[in-house]
């Protein structure tokens, strides 16, 4: 299933600040789109339906009914709650190093008549405490250091290795701001028979996601496709 952009994204967008609508609707969702909860850049790309569209798309076409997935990076919610959608409620482990974040994920979640199985810590390659950099506009907090005015705080982390185990999880969803490389480098990936991944070649370069990638071919997963800068990759797990 292709999802597209809403029709008259500029008009819907006019509609909603004219009207000071506070929810929108995005992929049969109900979702925050107060400026005064969210950042005024996510809350337009949410009312325009461009909020991680490539995420969204993948994440429909790679998770079956009844599979089990890890989420790596939620942001405000928008594409667990997909995943959710695809792979039935409860089925879905979110982690999430900016706490700040919490209330909105779960306001999301509630106002489609669910609640997250949400973590408030980072996934990193040995589980301890890392600098996190927080980004106020949401969507380039990282743990790695580019250079940014961003809040620098302190968050527990949680071994990848542990994470893939406690999740039982088949479908891998990661959102992490360069972090990729390292963790995925890192993890035994041979339950895991999805991955729907977005890269950051402006931050890591693009030679080091490109070995990236080759090294997830070596490792028998398939390059199913590439949307702007998500990947979706697939394998039958050993």
């Amino acid at each position: 299933m292709t999802l597209k952009k809403p029709t008259f994204r500029n008009l819907r967008l006019r509609m909603h600040r004219f009207t000071g609508r506070k929810v929108t609707s995005l992929d049969g969702l109900s979702l925050i789109c107060s400026e005064d909860k969210i950042p005024r850049s996510v809350a337009t790309a949410i009312i325009k339906g461009g909020y991680e569209l490539a995420e969204r798309q993948l994440a429909r076409k790679a998770i079956r009914r009844d599979d089990r997935v890890i989420e790596i990076g939620t942001g405000v919610g928008v594409v667990g709650l997909v995943c959710t959608q695809a792979a039935s409620a409860g089925r879905v482990t979110s982690y999430e190093a900016n706490a700040i974040l919490e209330p909105i994920i779960r306001e999301n979640y509630a106002l489609n008549g669910l609640s997250p199985n949400l973590i408030l810590k980072a996934v990193t390659v040995d589980g301890s405490p890392i600098t996190f950099y927080r980004d106020p506009k949401i969507i380039s907090s990282s743990v790695i250091d580019r250079g940014l005015e961003n809040e620098k705080v302190t968050v527990e982390s949680v071994p990848i290795e542990q994470a893939l185990l406690e999740t039982n999880a088949n479908v891998l969803v990661m959102d992490v701001e360069g972090a990729e490389i390292a963790l995925l480098g890192a993890a035994d990936l041979s339950n895991v028979r999805e991955m729907i991944i977005e890269v950051h070649p402006h931050i890591m370069g693009v030679e080091a996601i490109d070995g990236m990638l080759a090294d997830l071919v070596e490792r028998g997963f398939t390059l199913r496709e590439k949307r702007h800068k998500t990947v979706w990759l697939s394998r039958e797990p050993s």
